[in-house]
């Protein structure tokens, strides 16, 4: 064989190696569900720009310039394919088994989404971040109040959030966690914008005390829901799963987009 025909052959075997590992790659991130999905965290972030005070919104068009907030509330998701921030892939998340709160569960040494939306907020309260920084920063504490309040971002221990709970939703391959983070919001065929107007007006009242509550209590809320999660039967879930489970996401959402505009207020208002 010719030298320049080994050097070929090398070439296409080094090709179809990294065609195999990059093939490798896309199934294991697609393996991994996220939360809520681009149309629940939009969502979020369009009820949260309802609930905002003016003072408010001219900071975040300073910080985020013609980006809307329902816009900015993917980009966290839409980062994990960056390995500059795999430090962030623990932020999404949080381990508290049944029977205990979150002070007594074993803490993640890489972080969590408690500590996680705590050290946020204080951070950008100081008003001393550099621009990149703060507008970074304010696109992570968007998209994880909204993860928070997806139930099972706030994890038992058992099954990664459900992730290993694999399912079919309508006779199609999924898994417990991606049914909640997607497929019954999809299968609204809702855009963003239909669905946040469809959910229920608050009252004032309702809108105060969702905003005076603290984050371990959201976190207690989305574990108060394991009952209705985990009750899937023999994993062939459609009409009856969602029909008895949807107006959870839809409140959940609800109260993430009002919460978020609660701590936007606290913050720069």
């Amino acid at each position: 064989m010719k030298r320049n025909d080994r050097g070929a052959d090398r070439a296409v075997n080094l090709l179809l190696l990294r065609t195999t590992i990059g093939a490798s790659l896309m199934i294991f991130y697609c393996s991994v569900s996220l939360a809520w999905g681009p149309t629940g965290h939009r969502v979020t972030g369009w009820i949260a720009e309802q609930h905002i005070s003016k003072k408010v919104k001219k900071e975040l068009i300073r910080i985020l310039g013609d980006q809307s907030l329902a816009m900015a509330s993917t980009w966290m998701d839409e980062i994990r394919s960056d390995s500059l921030y795999d430090y962030t892939s623990d932020w999404h998340w949080v381990t508290i088994p049944e029977g205990m709160t979150y002070q007594e569960s074993e803490k993640n040494k890489n972080g969590d989404i408690l500590e996680t939306i705590e050290r946020l907020k204080a951070v950008l309260k100081t008003k001393s971040l550099k621009a990149d920084k703060e507008r970074e920063y304010l696109k992570m504490l968007i998209h994880l109040i909204g993860d928070l309040h997806q139930p099972l971002h706030v994890g038992n221990g058992n099954d990664r959030g459900g992730n290993d709970i694999k399912v079919t939703w309508f006779r199609k391959q999924s898994n417990l966690h991606r049914v909640w983070d997607s497929d019954m919001i999809d299968d609204t065929k809702l855009s963003y914008t239909e669905l946040a107007a469809s959910l229920e007006k608050p009252n004032a009242a309702t809108i105060l005390s969702w905003q005076r509550s603290d984050i371990y209590t959201w976190a207690n809320e989305s574990m108060a829901y394991r009952e209705n999660v985990y009750r899937y039967g023999r994993g062939n879930l459609g009409y009856k799963y969602a029909y008895e489970n949807f107006h959870i996401v839809r409140h959940r959402l609800l109260q993430a987009g009002v919460r978020l505009a609660g701590m936007l207020n606290d913050i720069y208002g």
